[in-house]
């Protein structure tokens, strides 16, 4: 999903549909990730793993999160902690959202946290969509303060053929496919039996699978989250009426 904006894939891909050649074109919007500043808003357990993922690219990482990460791995992956994110994204060409949607992170990217951004960065966001203003991220690259917005999570989900994100420019936008490759429902079904036979068992669930637990956060989920309620919208999801 970065390199999907940063190199302008699929402006590429669409010369090629068309028969046309026009390499001009194609590399008008198409920059190295290597040597960009990239940060990611959450360094969980997904958050860590695109640090990992990066560090080849070669690129200077930085993070910002509620808990630090050891100091042995900040070091391994050459990664700078922020405190906060408006400290990160200030710096950043490219910053990639992996945190859970709760109080604290709904609407977090809003116009005025875009505003601190690089003019010309790059947000991916395949978290949660109310992590970002829906409106404020149409605007952002109309105005080209964002050069690319990718991902695959809308609000409302499915979205209205009319939904401003299927028409803004420069987007990368999918279904919601990232957790749903063949592998990974694979997975989700070994996970969802071993919780399954651990209740059943009268056995502890893993702590990494809890989210709740007697009605209060526990586990991942007391990590991860905070308390609150952050499932708000469906009055605004009655403003996108057509069928999808």
């Amino acid at each position: 999903m970065i390199l999907l904006p940063v190199r302008n894939y699929l402006p590429s891909h669409e010369w090629v549909l068309k028969g046309g050649w026009n390499i001009a074109d194609c590399v008008q919007r198409s920059y190295d990730l290597e040597a960009m500043e990239v940060g990611t808003v959450a360094a969980g357990r997904i958050g860590l793993a695109v640090l990992r993922r990066l560090k080849p690219f070669d690129v200077k990482l930085h993070y910002t999160d509620r808990h630090r990460l050891p100091e042995p791995v900040e070091k391994e992956l050459g990664v700078t902690f922020h405190p906060d994110v408006a400290s990160m994204v200030s710096i950043c060409d490219v910053v990639t959202i992996n945190a859970p949607l709760h109080p604290e992170t709904e609407n977090l990217f809003d116009e005025a946290l875009i505003a601190k951004m690089k003019r010309g960065a790059y947000l991916v966001n395949t978290a949660r969509a109310k992590i970002c203003n829906r409106d404020a991220i149409a605007r952002a690259l109309e105005s080209g303060q964002l050069a690319g917005y990718a991902g695959d999570v809308w609000f409302p989900q499915p979205p209205s053929k009319d939904h401003p994100w299927r028409s803004m420019p420069h987007h990368g936008m999918t279904p919601h496919i990232s957790g749903s490759s063949l592998s990974a429902q694979a997975r989700y079904a070994a996970g969802a039996r071993e919780i399954l036979e651990c209740w059943f068992e009268g056995s502890p669930i893993r702590e990494e699978y809890l989210i709740v637990d007697g009605g209060k956060l526990a586990g991942a989920g007391a990590h991860s989250y905070s308390a609150g309620d952050a499932t708000r919208g469906s009055e605004e999801a009655a403003r996108f009426k057509h069928t999808t």
